[in-house]
């Protein structure tokens, strides 16, 4: 079992940025992602990064402005969102897939965390 915090959510106007960050309890070179769900959606894919963290793959709404990122020395994973819009307001998750990269689906992730919101005002 893998236990993962996500901190860092919270409320922001439109043009803002906000970073999450997803703590893992105990040291997880393993691939990792993010996703959102917001309220009446489906949960979906953000951005993912490999086990070393060379790697990165971000949704289509993500590239250019959110950029994920780790620190595996205290077992850390982010996500920076700038230009943050009232279109990015959802739950978002952490999750880990017991591999060295990830994927886009979401059922192929192993672990998750409980959810940070995330917030923005127009």
């Amino acid at each position: 079992q893998v236990q993962l915090i996500e901190s860092g959510g919270g409320l922001v106007q439109a043009g803002g940025s906000l970073r999450l960050s997803c703590a893992a309890a105990a040291r997880t070179t393993y691939a990792m992602g993010w996703f959102r769900q917001a309220p009446g959606k489906e949960r979906e894919f953000v951005a993912a990064i490999s086990s070393g963290g060379v790697r990165t793959k971000y949704a289509d709404s993500a590239k250019g402005r959110f950029t994920i990122s780790r620190d595996n020395t205290i077992n850390t994973m982010y996500l920076q969102m700038n230009s943050l819009q009232p279109e990015d307001t959802a739950v978002y998750y952490c999750a880990i897939l017991l591999g060295d990269w990830g994927t886009t689906a979401l059922t192929e992730y192993d672990y998750w965390g409980q959810g940070t919101q995330v917030t923005v005002s127009s």
